[in-house]
């Protein structure tokens, strides 16, 4: 489909190869992102660095609407027809401009009214919201770079914004610079830069079909048909992204609320390590989602992409397991300030990211399962699917904080952890549910009941400090079967 006019510099989404490229950028992007966290807690007051990271996720999720989920519908129909995907980065971009028109106004209007004391970071804050229209901005070149097979060059845009980011940082710090401003500026240079990159690589490598050449959509498939059509097929993804990010945030921003800012920074530096971790899950959605995007129609194909991400996934479980909990473990005490550590906020950032790790693992096994919602023939399941995990991780986590905060600001925030991986327990067995995948999971149920166990006994392991931790070293089972699915020959698609 739509093979026509396909450049020599595109190729056929591929999940094995298109997932190591993501993975190891996402991971070589969260590291630089950690030792750029670094400095900025050796360069900030507590105070500032917690409104700073508060700041960042209350504008990116505020903004995140804008995407309109057009980016995700790139990812998912771009590969059936790879010369319409440059003008429909052009024609999500028209729809993205002007639907930021409102949200912009809003968010004008608003922080002056949620912020008493606003003037006093005036400047902190306009950059912070311009920082999350940049990356909203990257995401539709991105997505038609994965669509188009070139899931490298998008890994390449992301590392050299990080790079850019961190040098930045550490150039800051050298000069003994401790605003605040100051370093959001440079992340913003950052954030533009990766975006520059992206649009480059994409102009460069797509088909150049000018939009006003094209009459007819369809090659991409039904949903592009007309721009009402368009909206109407991605205001479920564009719902849940309005919704999504509240996922990962809503335990830290419950624990800036009933416990405090220094809270909530203890509690950021346990995530960002989570957060490294969850980049793996992340970028097997990405790859998977063309694969699974091109064959919607062929049940068999489909099942079969799910088998070989399913395996793909248990492959990299005990990876992720032992090098996670041992980077944290090693390497988390030197590279922090030792008020993050020492448990004199209330917690360790150790100690609460064991418990986390717990979530990786029950995230990372929802991977096939996950992404089959967005990709399927029913996208408001996925919306559903998002809206219920949001509500069990706001009902359970409140309850829990609440109850815990009481007693003490540790106990409080080792409830915020406990509560992020009941979510993810949650999100798992959801997703099986709502994309009708129950028989994959008793297909496979043997090896989703070893995984979770020895994957939930070995976190226990690893916070209680036992031999239990060892426990773990079961799931190399899984190795061999996780290389088969990253081979070539791995997938249901034929290199046509």
């Amino acid at each position: 489909m739509g093979e026509a006019i396909i450049s020599s510099k595109t190729r056929k989404p591929r999940m094995g190869r298109d997932s190591s490229w993501l993975i190891g950028s996402d991971l070589i992007a969260i590291f630089l992102a950690l030792a750029g966290q670094i400095v900025l807690t050796k360069a900030l007051l507590t105070q500032s660095y917690g409104i700073y990271i508060i700041a960042l996720d209350a504008f990116a999720t505020f903004f995140l609407v804008i995407d309109l989920g057009l980016p995700t519908i790139i990812a998912r129909d771009g590969a059936n027809s790879v010369d319409k995907i440059w003008p429909s980065i052009t024609r999500v971009y028209k729809l993205q401009l002007l639907c930021s028109i409102p949200f912009i106004l809003l968010a004008v209007i608003g922080t002056p009214l949620l912020i008493d004391n606003w003037k006093e970071y005036f400047e902190l804050m306009v950059i912070c919201g311009a920082i999350a229209l940049v990356h909203i901005a990257s995401y539709a070149p991105r997505s038609g770079l994965r669509a188009a097979g070139q899931a490298r060059l998008e890994a390449w845009s992301k590392v050299i914004e990080r790079v850019v980011t961190v040098t930045g940082y550490f150039v800051l710090y050298s000069l003994g610079s401790t605003s605040v401003t100051a370093f959001a500026t440079v992340f913003l240079i950052g954030a533009i830069g990766g975006l520059v990159i992206a649009l480059g690589l994409s102009y460069s490598i797509l088909p150049r079909v000018s939009f006003s050449e094209i009459s007819d959509w369809s090659d991409l498939g039904d949903s592009w048909i007309d721009n009402k059509t368009l909206l109407l097929q991605a205001l479920p993804f564009a719902i849940t992204l309005g919704v999504l990010p509240y996922v990962i945030r809503i335990e830290k921003f419950i624990v800036a609320g009933e416990i405090g800012v220094d809270a909530a920074a203890v509690f950021h530096v346990a995530q960002l390590a989570w957060l490294a971790g969850l980049v793996v899950p992340q970028a097997l959605r990405a790859a998977l989602l063309p694969v699974l995007g091109e064959v919607r129609d062929d049940s068999v194909k489909f099942q079969s992409a799910l088998e070989d991400s399913l395996n793909l996934c248990l492959g990299v479980l005990p990876v992720g397991l032992f090098a996670g909990a041992g980077i944290v473990y090693f390497l988390l005490p030197m590279a922090f300030p030792e008020q993050y550590i020492d448990g004199s906020l209330g917690a360790s950032a150790v100690d609460l990211f064991m418990v986390l790790l717990a979530g990786w693992c029950l995230t990372l096994l929802a991977t096939p399962t996950y992404t089959a919602l967005q990709a399927g023939e029913k996208p408001w399941n996925f919306t559903i699917f998002i809206t219920l995990v949001v509500i069990f991780a706001v009902l359970i986590g409140y309850l829990l904080i609440d109850w815990k905060a009481d007693e003490s600001q540790g106990s409080g925030l080792f409830a915020a952890a406990l509560a992020s991986t009941i979510s993810s327990s949650f999100l798992l067995f959801l997703s099986v549910h709502l994309s009708s995948n129950w028989n994959l999971f008793r297909n496979r149920k043997k090896d989703f009941l070893l995984a979770i166990t020895l994957s939930m006994v070995s976190c226990y392991g690893f916070s209680t400090g036992s031999w239990l931790a060892l426990s773990g070293l079961g799931l190399f089972y899984f190795i061999p079967q996780g290389i088969q699915a990253m081979s070539p020959t791995a997938g249901p698609l034929s290199e046509e």
